[in-house]
């Protein structure tokens, strides 16, 4: 089994996927406790028009991504706060139109390239050494983040009264992990794309919510899960010759539903 992993692209992607999946076993958690698998999904299908603007003006498209995923993941909280529209029907609408924004920023370009598959479908087997090294550098970053600020956003995804009693900026508690969750789902498109993205970002924490008994067996739940699932997922990926990050997701969700297969026996 080791020999899958004996090249340097397969050892490339088990790297950046091993790391990436940690970021994702980790704000996964909270996803499915602030029950935000929806805004999750809304936000990595925006991401396109970020993409797609970054291969328009000639800028590397995570740069792009990131900052229009942020925009769109602020805009959502912005107009569902102020404004008289609900949270799910504000992330249709960002959803929808930069969807059709980075169709038509596309259509503009006079050049087609098989890198906005990737993007779209995951390509972690193609990805480069300069992409290995910014995704670690920004998952790190990210999970760091969240590990400073571990109590407040728990305290805040629990309730956020308490959480304001506790003297704790909830307004900026959720900023932050909006943004945070932006960066994660852009940087994990590399792996299993826009279109599963929002998958990984879900399965691993829904998991973990079976077994877990507190907030850290939980996260080593969900991480764990996200891990195996990457590292399984590369594996079939290579035997059988299919889509890495289609391979990925049915790992996990097979994990998912075995687990609660077990669970319900129990």
């Amino acid at each position: 089994m080791l020999e899958v992993f004996s090249s340097s692209f397969m050892q490339k992607a088990l790297l950046v996927g091993v790391i990436v999946s940690l970021l994702s076993g980790l704000i996964s958690v909270f996803i499915v406790l602030r029950k935000m698998s929806f805004i999750g999904a809304g936000i990595s299908h925006a991401a396109f028009g970020g993409i797609a603007i970054g291969f328009l003006a000639g800028i590397n498209p995570i740069f792009t991504a990131i900052l229009y995923s942020i925009a769109v993941a602020l805009g959502i909280e912005f107009i569902s706060r102020k404004g008289k529209v609900s949270e799910d029907a504000s992330i249709g609408i960002f959803f929808a139109s930069s969807m059709a924004l980075g169709i038509v920023l596309i259509s503009l370009s006079k050049e087609y390239t098989v890198d906005l598959f990737g993007y779209l479908f995951g390509n972690i087997l193609a990805i480069s050494r300069g992409e290995v090294i910014l995704s670690m550098i920004i998952a790190i970053t990210v999970i760091g983040i969240i590990i400073l600020f571990l109590k407040e956003i728990f305290i805040t995804t629990y309730n956020e009264e308490i959480a304001r009693v506790s003297g704790i900026s909830v307004r900026s508690i959720n900023t932050l992990f909006l943004i945070l969750l932006a960066v994660s789902i852009v940087i994990s498109m590399k792996i299993v794309g826009i279109i599963l993205v929002s998958a990984l970002l879900v399965i691993p924490g829904a998991t973990a919510q079976l077994f877990a008994r507190n907030l850290y067996s939980m996260i080593a739940v969900s991480c764990g899960v996200a891990v195996i699932s990457t590292v399984l997922g590369l594996i079939f990926s290579y035997e059988f010759d299919i889509a890495p990050g289609g391979s990925i997701v049915l790992t996990a969700t097979a994990i998912f539903f075995a687990a609660l297969i077990f669970k319900r026996r129990k």
